[in-house]
């Protein structure tokens, strides 16, 4: 396939990092890609998708177009099936879609030592919660506590649960909580914490993961003490990477040639 069109999409998008990420890494690797951002909204992707022609070899989609994406693949792998939710677009004769957000939260926990939890407490219950729940899970977790503003929205969560042996729970963001090994918090950005809110969930949180990274510290990351705190951006940076590994591969867990050069270069392009 001789493509080499790329873009992230969203809505809004102007924020994204994704051109700069890519641009870094397609430079180390020496492919002559182009890769852009557009604003796309959930109503619009189909008829944009469609439009595309043969020069185009892949999409990024951050929100709202995770579960758009889901429908517009004809392929999935296993954390997209699992999630519903495609970060990742393989674009030719049949559309395959990844969700390479899983990956990430894997390998941004791991490089700060997290590689081993029992107890989770998660924050939202969006897409991201959905990866999330893949994500402890792969790493030994056992009891996973959603919190959200509307936890009706979580029941998919506690199915989710069950088909990973893993015991998932629901309830009010403001509801009494008990110790947890870590916290992810995938809470849309600009979403307002009550203060005395968030220095409970932090008084017994343990590590915080938080999937924001822009404006930063975070409300949770600015009241969570000297207990260990990890930006979204490592997430952003190991999701990134397992993309270009699907646009130049089509696999997420084959490694790119000299990948640590090529981490190294994004790293310095965040």
């Amino acid at each position: 396939m001789n493509a080499s069109r790329l873009a992230v999409w969203g809505d809004p998008i102007a924020h994204s990092k994704s051109p700069a990420l890519h641009a870094a890494a397609y430079d180390v690797l020496g492919l002559d890609w182009e890769y852009e951002r557009r604003q796309v909204s959930a109503a619009e992707f189909a008829g944009v998708l469609d439009s595309l022609d043969s020069s185009w070899r892949g999409l990024s989609l951050t929100m709202p177009l995770k579960e758009e994406a889901f429908r517009a693949a004809a392929a999935r792998d296993r954390h997209a099936a699992l999630t519903g939710a495609v970060n990742t677009l393989l674009l030719g004769p049949e559309i395959a879609g990844f969700n390479t957000d899983v990956g990430g939260i894997v390998d941004a926990l791991a490089e700060a030592d997290v590689t081993d939890v029992r107890s989770v407490r998660i924050l939202g219950a969006g897409a991201t919660a959905a990866s999330a729940v893949v994500a402890v899970a792969e790493i030994g977790a056992r009891e996973v506590d959603v919190r959200a503003r509307r936890p009706q929205r979580a029941a998919g969560l506690v199915e989710l649960g069950g088909h990973l042996q893993v015991a998932v729970t629901c309830d009010a963001l403001s509801a009494p909580t008990t110790p947890v090994d870590l916290t992810i918090a995938t809470l849309p950005s600009g979403t307002e914490l009550d203060g005395d809110l968030a220095e409970r969930l932090a008084s017994d949180g343990g590590v915080l993961f938080d999937a924001a990274y822009a404006p930063w510290p975070s409300a949770l990351a600015s009241v969570w003490g000297d207990r260990p705190v990890i930006s979204g951006l490592g997430m952003l940076l190991h999701q990134a990477v397992r993309q270009i590994r699907v646009f130049r591969h089509g696999d997420p867990v084959v490694e790119l040639p000299d990948e640590a050069r090529i981490l190294a270069a994004m790293r310095a392009a965040l």
